[in-house]
């Protein structure tokens, strides 16, 4: 075999010490990664064979950040070229394992002092969904969460709620209080005219049977509004 191909034999792809260079600096630190970098590792697990760099800058372009592209709809992760369905897979078990991450900071903690955590679970839960989602929080006499339920799905920009079946579940729990929760798939957080009217029928109906509403939020991307901070609550 001539000398230039056994050099070739032997040569290992010039992404294989790039990869290895990229695991070293996670090891090392993990914060300094920008997100196409954690993508790319990533994609290491499902396409062991050729450079990713390319197909994580392109996911990135294409879905705004990391979180974008790992709570992408299965259809449009397919539409591009070189993400198969174990790439999506890995995806979707990221996205669940950072959903209960989040929900552990919350679940059975007094809200008001792990507030931080409570919008972050929020916006992990809800902020990249493409139709609304209405969810109530549900706490106790200390404000602990007892409960985190979805109450209603809806389409791109409604939700159908209603007020007698949001008091009656909290009754059921035996919870005192409740926050609502709903996202806008636009990405625009500010308070519809339709929201600013059904939470004050919530509240309406909630009041007489000692059940408060302590806030209304609404998730959008990157950004959330408070009801109890607009003065609407």
């Amino acid at each position: 075999m001539p000398e230039a191909s056994k050099r070739d034999a032997t040569e290992k792809p010039h992404h294989a010490g790039h990869r290895e260079r990229l695991r070293a600096r996670f090891n090392t630190a993990p914060e300094a990664l920008p997100d196409y970098e954690l993508l790319e590792l990533i994609l290491f697990r499902t396409i062991p064979q050729r450079d990713v760099k390319p197909l994580a800058k392109d996911l990135i372009a294409l879905f705004g950040s990391l979180s974008g592209v790992l709570h992408a709809e299965a259809d449009r992760l397919h539409d591009v070229k070189g993400v198969s369905d174990a790439t999506v897979t890995d995806f979707r078990i990221l996205r669940e394992a950072g959903l209960r991450l989040s929900q552990a900071k919350v679940l059975r903690k007094e809200v008001i002092s792990s507030w931080a955590a409570l919008l972050d679970y929020c916006s992990a839960s809800m902020a990249h969904n493409p139709i609304e989602q209405f969810r109530i929080l549900f706490l106790d006499r200390q404000n602990v969460l007892i409960a985190d339920e979805v109450q209603q799905t809806g389409t791109i920009d409604h939700t159908p709620v209603y007020p007698r079946e949001v008091v009656k579940r909290a009754l059921t729990l035996n919870a005192s209080s409740i926050i609502l929760v709903h996202n806008h798939p636009s990405g625009d957080p500010t308070p519809s005219s339709a929201d600013i009217e059904m939470t004050k029928r919530i509240v309406e109906t909630a009041k007489p049977l000692g059940i408060a509403v302590h806030d209304h939020l609404v998730i959008g991307k990157g950004r959330h509004a408070s009801f109890r901070s607009l003065g609407l609550i």
